[in-house]
C-alpha cells in the first residue's frame, strides 16, 4: 500500500474521531473561560470550594481502591484460569463475561437488594448473630466500592488472562528445578512478566470507576457524591452548566494525568527484553 492510498484511508476515521470526540471536549471547554476576571478564575473557585475537594478526594479513592481490590482478587482468579485446559479456559472466560451482557442498572439494583438494612447481607449476619442491628452498608462509600468492584473484576481478569497466557511456564519450571519456592517464584518470575497486563487492566478499571455515574448515583445516593454525579447535578437539577463543565473539564484531566503515569510506572518496571 502505498503512502498516498494510507493516507486517503486515515482520512475518514480521522474526521469522525475529531468531530465526534475532540469537537465536544471543545465546547465543554468553551464556557468555563468565559469569564470576565480571569482565564481560570471558574477552575480557580472550583478547587477553593471545600466539599468540591472533597468529591475529588472521594471519587479518586474510591477508584484507587477499587484497583486494588479488584487486582487483589483478579490475579489469582486469572492465573487459575489461564493455567486450565483451552476447552475449559473458553467455558470459564464466557462465564466471567456474562454478567458484562446484563445492564449495570439491573446489576445495581441486585446490590440494593442483599446490601439494604433489610438485604440478603443483614439477614445472614443477623441469623448467624454477628450484629445486633441491620448494618448501614447502602448509601455508603463501601457500597459504591461494592458495585464498582463487581462491576469492573471481569475487565480486570479478561486482561490479565490473555497475559498469562502468553507467558512461557517452562521458565516457572526451570525457576522451580533451581530451588525456588512457588511464593518466590510468583513474586520474582510471574509477576515481572504480568507488569504489562497489571497495569493495562489498572488502568481499564481506574478510567471506568472514575467517570462512571450509574453505579455511585444508585448505590451512593446524593449523600455520597462523585464527580460524575456531581456532573448531572449541577447541569440537569441546578442548571449550571458552566459549572457542570469544569468538573468535567478537572475530571478528564485528573483521569488522563493519572492514567499517564500508570503508564510510565509500567514501562519503568516492564523487565521484558526490547524488540528494538
Amino acid at each position: 500500500m502505498n503512502k498516498r492510498a494510507a493516507i486517503y484511508l486515515i482520512v475518514p476515521a480521522f474526521t469522525g474521531v475529531l468531530i465526534f470526540t475532540f469537537f465536544p471536549l471543545i465546547q465543554i471547554a468553551i464556557p468555563t473561560f468565559q469569564n470576565n476576571q480571569s482565564i481560570f478564575s471558574e477552575y480557580i473557585r472550583f478547587l477553593q470550594n471545600t466539599y468540591n475537594v472533597q468529591v475529588i478526594s472521594r471519587t479518586f479513592l474510591i477508584a484507587i481502591t477499587t484497583v486494588v481490590i479488584v487486582l487483589i482478587m483478579g490475579l489469582p482468579i486469572s492465573l487459575w484460569i489461564a493455567r486450565q485446559r483451552t476447552n475449559v479456559k473458553q467455558v470459564l472466560s464466557l462465564l466471567i463475561l456474562f454478567p458484562m451482557l446484563t445492564n449495570a442498572v439491573v446489576r445495581n439494583f441486585a446490590w440494593i437488594i442483599i446490601l439494604g438494612r433489610d438485604g440478603i447481607l443483614n439477614k445472614f449476619f443477623m441469623a448467624l448473630h454477628i450484629v445486633n442491628h441491620p448494618l448501614s452498608i447502602l448509601y455508603t462509600n463501601v457500597s459504591i466500592i461494592i458495585g464498582s468492584v463487581y462491576l469492573f473484576l471481569p475487565i480486570m481478569i479478561t486482561s490479565l488472562v490473555g497475559s498469562i497466557s502468553e507467558l512461557n511456564i517452562e521458565v516457572e519450571e526451570a525457576a522451580a528445578v533451581l530451588g525456588a519456592t512457588p511464593l518466590k517464584s510468583f513474586f520474582r518470575i510471574l509477576i515481572p512478566q504480568l507488569t504489562p497486563g497489571i497495569f493495562t487492566g489498572c488502568i481499564l478499571v481506574f478510567a471506568g470507576t472514575m467517570t462512571a455515574y450509574t453505579t455511585p448515583q444508585i448505590l451512593g445516593g446524593n449523600r455520597h457524591l462523585v464527580m460524575s454525579t456531581l456532573i448531572y447535578q449541577q447541569a440537569m437539577t441546578l442548571g449550571n452548566w458552566q459549572s457542570a463543565s469544569v468538573i468535567a473539564i478537572v475530571l478528564i484531566i485528573i483521569s488522563a494525568l493519572s492514567m499517564w503515569i500508570m503508564r510510565r510506572i509500567s514501562r519503568l518496571l516492564d523487565r521484558r527484553p526490547s524488540l528494538a
